[in-house]
């Protein structure tokens, strides 16, 4: 038998046996509702707060969920709103001035929040969250809220994390 004919057959041997490749799917999408499902049901009870790296809030245990305000965050260096640069801790340490220009400029003007959306809103109904680190002096905070009591902010509040609840151990039983 020649080479030819032996190469001849065994291509017809794998085109007769050949069955066609299939990839199924519905393991797939099995697991991927079941992460949606997952995701859907721990995401709802999340609050979104910017952050940096450079604030470490304090703790609380208000049970109470913060409404949605402009955020005001403090680092150990600057002032932002909004995520917008807007002051150093040197001009807010500053003795000469009992508010922060800046600070107040910035809050005066419309809010993306939704918070100074119209210039007539009553003043007790705007809210403000400042997010502050533990590690700075309580003058800092004090001149930033202040600003914002200034710029006609009703409602200040102050991030905080829910403190971690002790674990209830039981006591020992005596004999």
């Amino acid at each position: 038998m020649s080479m030819l004919g032996r190469i001849r057959r065994r291509k017809e041997h794998h085109l007769s046996n050949r069955e066609d490749a299939e990839l199924n799917l519905i393991p797939l999408i099995d697991i991927l509702s079941v992460m949606v499902a997952f995701l859907l049901v721990y995401s709802t009870e999340v609050e979104v707060v910017q952050n940096t790296k450079g604030v470490e809030i304090p703790q609380s245990t208000a049970k109470a969920a913060p409404n949605q305000s402009v955020v005001v965050m403090i680092t150990k260096d600057h002032v932002f709103v909004q995520g917008e640069l807007v002051a150093t801790i040197a001009q807010v340490r500053d003795p000469a001035t009992p508010l922060i220009d800046p600070l107040r400029t910035v809050l005066e003007r419309p809010m993306v929040a939704g918070a100074a959306a119209e210039p007539e809103v009553d003043v007790s109904s705007r809210e403000i969250t400042v997010l502050a680190d533990k590690a700075l002096p309580y003058e800092v905070v004090r001149k930033v809220m202040a600003t914002c009591t200034a710029a006609d902010y009703g409602k200040i509040s102050l991030a905080v994390l829910e403190k971690e609840k002790p674990a209830h151990s039981a006591s020992p039983k005596r004999a």
